[in-house]
């Protein structure tokens, strides 16, 4: 195989990808339901993104297939292999206080601030620019590439599920999708989502209000009582529980905590559970303290659940969203586990000890490949450590789920570069304008290595 330069060969495209990526972070492509269509299905941000990104693609000579709108896949070249990337231009919600407007993709000291920087359109137009280099520069023989940038990751990728399921899409020889870590991700918890439902009537509350998306630490709460002045007193002796600025004679109040992705709750402060926790005390409801006493620390000890394995590490359980009015509560949790654990075993003993109803919405497998026999796993350490120099820092499993789940032979390759904070699913996500760069070789050899990557 040739010795190719690939830094040299995607300098060139670095402001052209960053004017791109601050033109897509001004589009809101949160899910909007109020705007979904029969070409819309994920909402107008989303379907905006994808024109924006397909125009783009076609002045640059790629093929395009819009994919009813569930996805927007960019192709190029001919051959037995099939390379794919997966990246998504959906957002989650827009949460806590930022320096900059979410959606105004403000560069300060070298790093891009708005929603989606991180995740996951700066990756996403780094690893399309990777693409472009190659292509430009006629390295794209006797293999495919598939970008395919999806519309509903945040919410369970159903977009992915469209796009092979229904659409009938080849299964790549070899993927990426640029939505988590440098060195790489081998390995991946499976992912539960499971909700509390119950008709009750909570005398003392009047509404909960907590959490928007199911895989982020709640960093906000807002509830509202029948006697406010309970509620007022035994806050205003209780200093250390963080909440917005309340008057006497209020009923409404506000607790804050810290948010942080649903895969590391125990990098946040949950406000619904201190909400929970509160009321419970306050107002002397048995289930809400039941329910607040098991998920106070986030790996399942209070239930004696916690389960961890060798491989892919502990379980955690997020409360994403706590909702409550008219006598309907609603409480959905995050749960995320190795591979020694069968999820709905755990939610039926879950079951067990809960005063609501307890329902599956979702259920993803893990994922797991061996580092030490799979070639493909191999040759991607290899590039990281080749064109960094970082021979200290290894590959990984996580408990974040991605794209790799939903395709064959596929894993998460970058674009987070190890000891860099980028907020994600947080307020003031950003990216370092040097990661964003340095990520581009490296998504450019992965696909040329792997295109001509023949295991035989």
């Amino acid at each position: 195989m040739e010795k190719i330069d690939f830094k040299k060969l995607c300098k060139k495209y670095h402001e052209e990808a960053l004017k791109t990526l601050v033109n897509d972070i001004k589009i809101n492509s949160v899910y909007d339901p109020s705007t979904i269509s029969g070409s819309t299905p994920y909402g107008k941000g989303v379907a905006e993104c994808f024109k924006f990104l397909k125009e783009i693609a076609l002045k640059d000579g790629f093929k395009v297939d819009e994919c009813d709108g569930r996805c927007l896949e960019i192709s190029y070249g001919e051959g037995k292999n099939l390379i794919y990337i997966f990246a998504h231009q959906d957002v989650v919600p827009v949460n806590g206080k930022w320096k900059f407007d979410p959606f105004s993709g403000v560069i300060e000291d070298n790093k891009v601030y708005g929603r989606g920087t991180s995740d996951d359109k700066g990756p996403g137009i780094s690893a399309y620019f990777a693409l472009k280099a190659l292509k430009d520069n006629n390295l794209i023989n006797n293999y495919r590439v598939r970008l395919v940038f999806g519309g509903d990751e945040e919410r369970g990728s159903s977009c992915l599920e469209y796009y092979f399921n229904v659409l009938k899409k080849e299964q790549p020889t070899y993927g990426f999708t640029p939505d988590g870590d440098f060195p790489l991700i081998y390995g991946e918890k499976g992912i539960c989502n499971y909700t509390y439902k119950g008709n009750i009537d909570f005398d003392e509350i009047i509404e909960m209000d907590a959490g928007t998306v199911s895989n982020s630490v709640i960093d906000r709460a807002r509830v509202v009582v029948k006697d406010g002045q309970k509620m007022y007193d035994y806050l205003k002796n209780h200093p250390e529980i963080e909440v917005e600025p309340f008057k006497e004679g209020s009923n409404e109040f506000v607790f804050l905590g810290v948010a942080a992705h649903g895969s590391t709750p125990e990098l946040g402060k949950n406000a619904g559970i201190m909400m929970l926790a509160v009321l419970g005390k306050v107002y002397n409801i048995p289930s809400l303290s039941l329910l607040a006493n098991e998920y106070m620390i986030p790996d399942g000890t209070n239930m004696h659940l916690r389960i961890e394995s060798k491989n892919l590490g502990v379980t955690t359980y997020n409360v994403g969203i706590i909702k409550y009015k008219n006598g309907k509560f609603k409480m959905t949790v995050n749960f995320r586990y190795p591979e020694n654990v069968i999820a709905k075993l755990v939610v039926e003993k879950i079951q067990t000890i809960s005063p609501f109803l307890i329902e599956i919405d979702s259920n993803s497998d893990y994922l797991y490949f061996d580092p030490e026999k799979n070639k493909f796993i191999q040759v991607l350490a290899k590039i990281y450590e080749e064109e960094t120099g970082d021979n200290v820092n290894k590959m990984m499993t996580i408990g974040g789920g991605t794209y790799a789940k939903e395709a064959k032979n596929t894993v998460a390759f970058g674009s987070h570069f190890p000891n860099k904070e980028d907020h994600i699913h947080s307020a003031n996500e950003k990216i370092d304008l040097e990661d964003f760069y340095n990520s581009m070789p490296l998504y450019a050899r992965a696909i040329y290595e792997l295109g001509n990557l023949n295991e035989n």
